[in-house]
């Protein structure tokens, strides 16, 4: 009895280590899970801060600041003409937050996007500044 229930909590404490590795949350972490956290700190600047948790630390890291203005809406008019503004300009303040789990050997095992600002269409800023052309 004594060796059984020994063989089970064994059993329980080999599966309790194990991990799994699940997709990828969204593209920035599709992009540079597995990558050297050094490639992305030189490519987007220094991180803000980092925190050591045994062995990994999280960075977090603030970057791709852009101003973009978006124009004026008009209802379509008679012959093609504008029509009643819809809506007014405005200006867009963008920039992407992230926290970035890199492990002892220097390698971004996960990316949580913290702030990021999401199109209508199309990728978020994220994953336009973070996974787009820039990136690779």
């Amino acid at each position: 009895m004594n060796f059984r229930l020994m063989t089970v909590a064994g059993l329980a404490l080999a599966l309790a280590g194990c991990t799994t590795v699940g997709p990828a949350r969204n593209a920035v972490e599709a992009r540079w899970k597995g990558q050297p956290a050094g490639v992305f700190f030189a490519a987007f600047g220094p991180p803000q801060s980092d925190v050591s948790n045994g062995d990994m630390t999280v960075y977090s890291w603030k970057g791709g600041y852009k101003k973009r203005t978006i124009p004026a809406q008009y209802a379509e008019g008679e012959n093609g003409k504008k029509g009643k503004k819809i809506a007014s300009a405005r200006t867009e303040f963008l920039s992407c937050s992230v926290q970035l789990n890199v492990s002892s050997d220097y390698v971004i095992r996960s990316v949580h996007v913290l702030g990021d600002i999401k199109k209508s269409s199309g990728p978020s800023w994220c994953d336009e500044f973070l996974a787009g052309d820039k990136a690779k």
